[in-house]
């Protein structure tokens, strides 16, 4: 008879211990977007609330800004990069997809023995990772795990398209996540509506690019049915993990949701009756819209303007292509 396996005992929870993000050089404005399509600065601001951007430049990879942002998170969390058990990466705008992305960040942090792996979830993938990681900790498969949204939206957005052109741009925004006496981070949220995925996705595949090399495969969305979708699926989705926290809308320090849309952003505020001492991350006016990035920027955001006190709570919503949501309530570093 063999043996009994025997369990490994993880930690009542775990917590953020750091949080680190990198924004490319180059800061793009409206003007300049509107020289390829049929738009102006004002209609831009009125429709997402995007003021500007920031683009990738040609040394500032997924990797190189993921590694950026990790090693910030590291150093603000006290955590060595020998220390670190595991590294996951959100995107959806690597395109070396013949390996994961997470092995070589984990190895240019200095954290070469680590486990790692890509998490593709589009919009929601930093909240899908963060969920994974808490469960990792809990479960004692790791003890400190670094986090990463990083996007190269640039890449994978037609520039002459005037429903994605002036949404999306460049980032990488980072966590480091261990063990805690005390649950930090909240029961996930999540799911998907797969029947809606062609709401969000690319005008063509890879293995057509491949037969027809021209046109370069690019995302498209149907702006409308996606707005609609987020107004009813964010405050619903943000309720439940309030609900599941076992807190409620006015114990709120921050509500930090992706920044796909100023004006999602604050219907699903209004809907989830936050009070005025509630802070309302809107990165989305410098940044844009940067997919898996987006949540982490915007909470560093907030954190080294100094608008959030220290342990409070925090609400995280990702949510978009797939159609793919998650939700946790969090305690800020």
């Amino acid at each position: 008879m063999a043996g009994q396996l025997t369990a490994p005992v993880g930690a009542v929870g775990s917590r953020i211990l750091g949080v680190g993000a990198y924004r490319p050089a180059r800061v793009v404005g409206n003007d300049e977007i509107c020289r390829r399509i049929d738009s102006d600065d004002e209609w831009i601001r009125k429709r997402s609330g995007i003021v500007t951007r920031h683009f990738a430049g040609p040394g500032e990879t997924v990797v190189t800004m993921a590694v950026e942002a990790g090693l910030k998170a590291l150093a603000q969390a006290g955590v060595a990069p020998g220390q670190v058990d595991l590294v996951l990466l959100a995107s959806m705008s690597y395109l070396d997809r013949a390996s994961a992305a997470a092995p070589a960040i984990a190895h240019a942090m200095g954290a070469g023995s680590a486990a790692g792996t890509d998490i593709s979830a589009a919009c929601a993938g930093f909240c899908y990772a963060l969920g994974l990681a808490d469960s990792l900790i809990r479960a004692g498969s790791v003890r400190h795990v670094v986090v990463i949204g990083a996007e190269r939206m640039s890449d994978i957005v037609d520039p002459y398209d005037r429903e994605t052109a002036f949404i999306f741009g460049d980032g990488a925004g980072a966590v480091v996540l261990g063990p805690s006496t005390v649950p930090g981070v909240g029961p996930v949220v999540w799911g998907t509506e797969g029947d809606r995925h062609e709401l969000i996705a690319r005008d063509r595949s890879w293995l057509e690019a491949r037969e027809q090399p021209a046109p370069w495969p690019t995302l498209r969305m149907d702006g409308p049915q996606v707005f609609r979708w987020a107004i009813r699926t964010v405050p619903e989705i943000g309720g439940r993990a309030l609900a599941a926290a076992g807190i409620t809308a006015a114990d709120l320090a921050a509500f930090i949701p992706h920044q796909a849309n100023v004006r999602i952003v604050d219907a699903a505020a209004q809907k989830l009756g936050l009070g005025p001492h509630t802070v309302v991350a809107r990165d989305i006016a410098r940044s844009g819209n940067t997919s898996a990035a987006s949540v982490p920027l915007a909470m560093d955001d907030l954190l080294s303007r100094g608008e959030l006190p220290s342990g409070g709570t925090a609400l995280l919503v990702g949510f978009g292509a797939g159609l793919a949501y998650a939700a946790q309530v969090v305690t800020l570093p």
